[in-house]
């Protein structure tokens, strides 16, 4: 980005749009935290977006061509994902729990869930 990004000025810039986009997809569950977790935070999320459509309209006028382009992009992309988000936390809860299940399986497969095979009283 900094071949786009010619000034320094425009730098600094968007490296405060960079936090922003990185708080919103870390709230989007998009990305992971520090630790490795996922999260789901849409409030947060939702106030992130909105503090960059902000800065879109308060700087309209006052950036370059590239500069408005790149910011329209992001805050158009990670509207998306937030319209996508309840769908992906469903589906990451579920890979979860399917992934707990497993791990029951092979730490305590006495009180596990198990599926029958062959059920030896029915023969």
């Amino acid at each position: 980005m900094e071949d786009i990004l010619q000034n320094e000025e425009s730098q600094r810039f968007f490296s405060l749009i960079h936090m922003l986009q990185r708080s919103a997809m870390l709230h989007l569950g998009m990305i992971p935290d520090e630790e490795g977790m996922i999260h789901f935070n849409l409030g947060e999320a939702k106030a992130a977006i909105d503090l960059l459509d902000t800065m879109e309209k308060r700087t309209k006028g006052n950036l370059a061509e590239i500069e408005e382009t790149l910011l329209r992009g992001i805050i158009s992309e990670l509207k998306m994902n937030f319209v996508r988000a309840p769908e992906r936390q469903k589906e990451i809860e579920a890979e979860m729990k399917r992934q707990e299940e497993l791990k029951e399986t092979f730490t305590s497969p006495e009180s596990a869930k198990s599926d029958t095979l062959i059920n030896d009283e029915e023969e």
